[in-house]
């Protein structure tokens, strides 16, 4: 597959070795993967910047800005197939998005405090069947947080185990959150210069 590069004929193939030469003299080169006819932009992928093998990065380079290209290695056979995507699992995705939206609205209309938004985010994190019920977040179906959501505040249907991991991810938000308030206030609290600390006279 070969790619139009300028109006006057010249074009690369998919998969060449190409060296571009800047106006600010920075050489560039790597693997053409996409190149734009009408805004003259280059897709190169080039070596890992972080040097790992199984990594590559990609340059996006304007052609109205180099000075030179050197095609170093012409790629003779055509590029391999692009991957499949699951559009299925993209619309799942999204719909999940969407839906998480549309709960944390609901949850705002419905008066939820601060806290108990920070909970139901930090339980989404790692359980995804999390749903408002009025003000009461319910996890799995399961067990039921109501206000001030608290560790005590988790009342669960029968499993015991269900119950037990929510409390555990309640109680370590609660302890996040304590932590984090300390931390503000002791940055918030002005500490004394040695001018106003106060003076020792002896008798």
């Amino acid at each position: 597959m070969k790619v139009s590069m300028a109006e006057d004929g010249e074009y690369f193939s998919i998969g060449s070795i190409i060296t571009c030469k800047t106006c600010f003299s920075q050489k560039v080169e790597g693997e053409v993967v996409a190149f734009d006819h009408q805004t003259k932009m280059l897709m190169l992928k080039c070596p890992s910047s972080t040097g790992k093998g199984n990594l590559s990065d990609i340059n996006i380079v304007n052609l109205n800005f180099v000075e030179d290209v050197v095609v170093k290695k012409e790629a003779n056979s055509n590029p391999p197939p692009l991957p499949h995507l699951n559009i299925e699992k993209l619309n799942n995705r999204a719909n999940a998005q969407i839906e998480e939206r549309q709960r944390l609205r609901t949850a705002l209309a419905s008066g939820v405090s601060p806290e108990g938004l920070k909970l139901f985010l930090a339980i989404t994190k790692t359980i995804n069947e999390v749903t408002w019920q009025g003000k009461n977040i319910v996890v799995m179906n399961q067990v039921t947080i109501s206000p001030p959501y608290r560790p005590e505040d988790c009342k669960g249907k029968g499993d015991n185990n269900a119950l037990t991991h929510v409390k555990k991810i309640v109680e370590k938000h609660v302890k996040d959150q304590q932590l984090q308030q300390l931390q503000q206030n002791s940055q918030a609290a002005p500490s004394r210069s040695p001018q106003q600390q106060p003076s020792l006279t002896s008798p």
